[in-house]
């Protein structure tokens, strides 16, 4: 196990960068605890996977080091850096049956047989291979040997980090749900740093102790599933968190006011005029609700989804769309209606990154 810490790390694809948008990874410093499972979570191309190779030893920094407990290892090969890593393909060798995939990790570092067998029955039922260990992998569907290369990747228990490249991406959904289940037994039972590359926000919430939320080759947010859910620091994270994501108004914001469109709207709390050329006033679907305050902002319904648990009301604020989360069995109004917030929950952003106020909430409504 290991703490693994980002010093000055940054990476471009190309022989001389000149501006920062030349990085594929931008300038990270942070450290990742030791025994914690993280989740790399953001949409294709902003830099997961370059990270994690980095981490891992298949790649070379452009910038700055990679340490595993304060040790440099950012020249050091990947097999130096007792690290397993499982990628978003299954590799297997297919001459070889289940149990000997399994094995092979340990035997090649010389285990004894007794602990090796051990370890492959222990394996094999956590990924629910316990009755094909005797077949070869030669022929096994890409589903199953994904599972093979899971538990090739788990069977170590003294690794200094387990890596997951989008590991799940070939497995049937059903399996999805076990197999991250087990993963996080085994965190809890071994104690492994793990980093679990995703673009699935299920996978990553159900995962991770802590998601690093990837946007633009940069790390915009590292929380608990919690703290991305209730704030949001940067407007990626509050649209690509929930389902539906979160609301995002143009505003005019000044003091304890917003002007969105032609409405006025009072706020939880002062802010200085935020200084960036897009400010916006976030809020989350969950945080909207009907009224019959005349100071409420006017909204026209477009239509209802009903998905079992709740309904998505999905309306608009002079063209600007507004989603709004209700109870089954709520009411919802047609045509034209309006919407409060509930203050606690309202977030505003300049330029993306979220806005502290000058002065703390004072439980108005919004």
């Amino acid at each position: 196990m290991a703490k693994i810490t980002l010093d000055n790390l940054a990476h471009s694809y190309l022989p001389n960068p000149s501006s920062e948008d030349d990085y594929a990874l931008k300038e990270l410093n942070h450290d990742w605890a030791d025994g914690e499972a993280y989740a790399l979570l953001g949409s294709s191309g902003c830099g997961k996977s370059t990270l994690l190779n980095i981490i891992s030893g298949l790649l070379q920094p452009s910038q700055g080091r990679i340490l595993f407990n304060d040790r440099d290892v950012t020249h050091a090969p990947t097999a130096e850096r007792n690290i397993a890593q499982v990628f978003q393909f299954p590799v297997v060798y297919d001459t070889m049956t289940v149990a000997d995939n399994l094995a092979f990790p340990l035997r090649n570092r010389g285990r004894d047989a007794a602990y090796v067998a051990k370890r492959v029955q222990e394996i094999a039922a956590m990924i629910g291979m316990e009755e094909m260990l005797n077949r070869k992998a030669r022929g096994l569907t890409a589903d199953a040997k994904q599972k093979i290369s899971l538990g090739r990747g788990m069977v170590r228990e003294d690794v200094n980090a387990l890596l997951f490249d989008e590991p799940l991406t070939v497995i049937d959904p059903h399996m999805k749900w076990e197999l991250r289940t087990q993963l996080k037994s085994l965190h809890h039972e071994f104690g492994h740093t793990m980093i679990y590359v995703t673009h699935d926000q299920t996978e990553a919430l159900t995962f991770a102790d802590k998601v690093v939320v990837m946007y633009d080759g940069r790390v915009v947010q590292i929380g608990t599933p919690q703290d991305l859910f209730d704030t949001p620091e940067h407007t990626f994270v509050g649209y690509f968190i929930g389902s539906p994501g979160m609301n995002l108004l143009p505003a005019e914001v000044q003091g304890s006011e917003a002007r969105i469109g032609s409405h006025t709207i009072a706020l939880p709390a002062a802010y200085a005029p935020p200084v960036g050329k897009a400010v916006e006033m976030g809020v989350r679907p969950e945080f909207v609700t009907f009224t019959d305050d005349p100071a409420g902002l006017p909204v026209r319904v477009r239509r209802v989804e009903d998905v079992g648990r709740h309904k998505i009301v999905r309306a608009d604020h002079e063209g600007t769309a507004i989603n709004i989360v209700v109870p089954e069995g709520a009411s919802v109004p047609e045509g034209a209606a309006r919407v409060a917030f509930v203050p606690a929950r309202v977030n505003v952003y300049a330029d993306g990154w979220r806005v502290r106020p000058t002065e703390a909430p004072t439980g108005k409504a919004a």
